[in-house]
């Protein structure tokens, strides 16, 4: 069966924040008042703030915490406190903006906010991850008179998530200021009914909010620019706005579009202008891309007409050192090694995520599954989502699609992960209900959930017969029958892998896949490693897993499923399987949570890119005689020989469908070479040499140049190095950094998942030889200096200059 073509123009967000860029709205993150604990009394406008900690926005009060197995999340939320707070902001609306509407929006609080503007009550919002808006026109002071907001947060009641979630005004707020006559908050969907290489016809759904009382003729322009900014095609007409809401549809024709897709995300820009006469009364400038995609049942997915495999990973929300505070510049670099690895696409897991990070989506062509719901009714912990479902999931679901359906990354929405509901009677209706949510705001993309149950009799989910892709997690012994269980559906592998490793850490001997826990009944391994590592060869999974390459080789072999989503991309907090405290991150990812790729990353991109790739691993610094496993990862050759100290140890090749191949080596110091051949000739050379002890330090700034903002980061890899620049191994020296200029430290991890040594101080032991120091500007021009030490090592600076 072939889904119905999935064609579309959307437009989607500003380059610099948030899903759109309307006229009137400005950045309100700077100065707040802050203050852990709970002051009832602080929703009054005379309440006296001015010993409370002065901060920006975006913030995560519990990354600021100390680990700590008494805090209530436990270490499945990532073992840092949660609490109640409350946030403070002064501030004058200027007289000139009398008689307009006044908005404040907040892109995600986590959670339970109730938000007061000079003393009166706004509302509540239970969910963490929603996007939401107050209007506080009716209580708003112009001119000199201060107003003030007023935000109390509750993530008291824990545990409420099964990973971390961070606390706090954890993404951006914005204030904004608009005519009576106006386009409504979300208020513009594009769509285009047709597209070819010829031409594209777009149609925009604009909706109006007239407040004026009466009813009022405008002027609608719509302009379409291209990358270059240069005119493509503009139309106006007219508009009778009635009082409240109206809504119109407007139609334009592009020649010869450019057509977004993974290898080439190219943006237009929709400027749309409400005019009356020479005045213009609103104006939203937004970027814009055109695709069209279709799924079919024994092929998978087709973008612009191209077979297109889906090479996805999960990502959870938080940032490693920053928490779950939003940064576009961390959001960006976690992208960035993605797509160096080969990934062209990204499963939201499990909640609505930040603007920018689709935004970044876009910009750099990821396709994405966007994910509401972790849970329905059925809870998957004590105080979770399931609690405040019945009341908030239309709302919330309404509002998720809303904002996010104009990103052309977006290929399909998901209603939920491993929902409890798919076990019984009541998923049937509530599939069908939240399915009908989402096709009535937005009819232009399939709809999926991930789901566990490959039984039809038992999977009342599927029975529903409302999801026009099925997702399915893990199992994938029975892909097979997938498609006899359920006959011309779409397919996905929607959750894969769930395997485990420390950066750096080999467990030698162990030629067999283990199962880490081995079953349900086992919460954590009994049988684990002491220090809480995991074995970085791809042999370590959790029970309902299996190995990288088992995963990758089952979905690779199958058109039928349209492509997969590796469970994780990146080590996230929280979730530390297989091991219990002082475990408090966790072992699923392919690169750890400093941003450090395990060495599987190597075979993703050996699979999934056209790069020559030659990885061999692991170490060279054993015990003499010890028996070691050398393996390697390669592409774009016939074959490998492995070299110990000049001598050949012999050549291996692929077999079948194997994805490396490995030597048995007894250790003696010195160099092993790698060596990839095609047709007789060289094409990479790998070595690795045994290390002596630690003597220098290296350290490696992803950029050099950043910009006056107060956002920008500069990420500073150190490497502890002997003294011929070979990485020791092992090293674990303890590092200080000082940070003198127009920057801060604002974080600093090693990857190691049970590390419990503050992510925010100024000290950090390295792990296996590495660390990480995130550094961000203050917002003024001038240069960063970065100073690392360790005892006994010769320290390093490096300097960054901010424009």
């Amino acid at each position: 069966m072939m889904l119905g073509l999935m064609i579309l123009i959307l437009i989607f967000p500003s380059l610099l924040y948030g899903q759109e860029q309307p006229m009137g709205r400005i950045n309100f993150n700077n100065d707040w008042r802050f203050f852990q604990g709970d002051r009832p009394d602080a929703k009054t406008s005379a309440f006296d703030d001015k010993e409370w900690r002065l901060l920006n926005l975006p913030h995560d009060w519990s990354i600021e915490g100390d680990f700590s197995d008494t805090h209530p999340a436990t270490n499945q939320g990532g073992a840092l406190p949660g609490g109640i707070a409350w946030y403070r902001k002064s501030f004058a609306m200027p007289i000139t903006e009398q008689g307009k509407e006044v908005y404040i929006d907040f892109d995600g609080i986590y959670r339970n906010s109730e938000v007061w503007i000079n003393g009166h009550y706004l509302g509540k919002r239970p969910s963490g991850y929603t996007s939401f808006r107050h209007d506080l026109t009716p209580y708003i002071k112009f001119g000199d008179a201060q107003n003030v907001i007023a935000v109390r947060v509750d993530n008291s009641k824990q545990p409420n998530s099964r990973w971390y979630t961070g606390s706090g005004i954890y993404r951006n707020v914005w204030l904004l200021s608009k005519n009576k006559i106006a386009i409504d908050h979300w208020g513009a969907f594009v769509t285009t009914p047709e597209v070819s290489d010829e031409q594209a016809k777009v149609q925009q759904i604009t909706t109006y909010r007239n407040l004026t009382g009466e009813t009022r003729e405008v002027t609608l322009q719509i302009t379409l620019y291209d990358q270059q900014g240069k005119e493509v095609v503009s139309r106006k007409s007219q508009q009778i706005l009635t009082d409240s809401l109206t809504e119109t549809v407007s139609e334009l024709e592009i020649r010869n579009p450019q057509l977004w897709s993974v290898s080439n995300p190219y943006l237009y820009q929709i400027k749309t202008q409400l005019l009356d006469g020479n005045e213009v009364l609103d104006e939203h400038i937004v970027p814009l891309g055109i695709r069209h995609f279709s799924f079919d049942a024994k092929k998978g997915f087709y973008l612009n007409g191209s077979a297109v495999k889906i090479l996805g990973v999960c990502m959870h929300h938080d940032l490693g050192a920053l928490g779950a505070t939003v940064n576009k510049r961390a959001m960006n670099r976690q992208l960035e090694i993605l797509r160096e690895m080969g990934a062209n696409a990204i499963r939201i897991s499990h909640n609505p995520p930040a603007p920018e990070f689709l935004d970044l989506c876009d910009e750099m062509g990821f396709l994405v599954m966007d994910e509401a719901f972790d849970m329905w009714r059925k809870k998957k912990n004590k105080f979770d989502y399931a609690l405040d479902f019945d009341e908030w999931h239309r709302q919330d679901l309404e509002d998720l699609i809303r904002r996010d359906r104009n990103h052309p990354s977006i290929i399909m929405w998901s209603i939920g992960n491993e929902i409890r509901e798919q076990f019984d009677s009541t998923g049937i209706a509530l599939t069908k209900a939240l399915v009908d949510i989402v096709k009535t705001v937005d009819k232009s993309r399939p709809v999926t959930a991930a789901l566990t149950e490959t039984d039809p009799e038992k999977n009342f989910i599927a029975q529903a017969g409302a999801l026009d892709i099925l997702g399915f997690n893990y199992k994938y012994e029975q892909y097979d029958s997938l498609p006899i269980n359920f006959p011309n559906q779409i397919l996905i592998a929607s959750e894969t892998t769930s395997a485990l490793a420390s950066r750096g850490h080999y467990d030698l001997g162990q030629d067999s896949l283990r199962f880490w826990p081995p079953n349900p009944k086992e919460k954590f391994v009994k049988n684990g490693n002491p220090d809480h590592t995991v074995s970085a060869y791809d042999h370590v999974a959790a029970y309902w897993g299996t190995s990288h390459e088992q995963a990758w080789r089952a979905v690779k072999e199958r058109d039928f499923l349209a492509g997969l989503f590796v469970w994780t991309g990146f080590d996230y907090l929280g979730e530390p399987v297989p091991y219990d405290y002082p475990a408090r991150s966790s072992y699923y990812g392919i690169v750890d949570l400093a941003g450090f790729p395990k060495d599987v990353y190597y075979l993703y991109q050996s699979e999934w890119t056209s790069k020559p790739v030659l990885h061999v691993f692991p170490h060279w610094n054993w015990k003499v005689g010890e028996i070691v496993d050398v393996w390697a990862y390669y592409n774009m050759a016939d074959e490998v020989e492995l070299f110990l100290n000049g001598q050949s140890l012999g050549t291996q090749k692929k077999e079948g469908n194997a994805m490396h191949v490995s030597w048995k080596v007894p250790f003696e110091p010195g160099i092993i070479k790698a060596v990839s051949r095609r047709q007789g000739n060289d094409v990479l050379t790998k070595e690795v040499a045994t290390a002596t002890k630690p003597k220098k330090l290296r350290l490696e700034v992803d950029r050099t140049t950043l910009q006056a903002t107060q956002e920008d980061l500069a990420f500073i890899s150190v490497f502890i190095e002997d003294a011929n620049g070979n990485l020791v191994p092992k090293a674990a020296n303890e590092l200080s950094f000082d940070v003198k200029g127009v920057g801060f430290l604002a974080g600093l991890d090693n990857g190691f998942q049970a590390s419990l040594t503050t992510l925010k101080g100024d000290k950090k032991e390295a792990y296996n030889g590495r660390c990480l120091a995130i550094i961000q500007t203050k917002g003024e021009k001038g240069e960063i200096k970065v100073t690392v030490r360790a005892e006994g090592i010769m320290s390093e600076e490096v300097v960054v200059q901010v424009k």
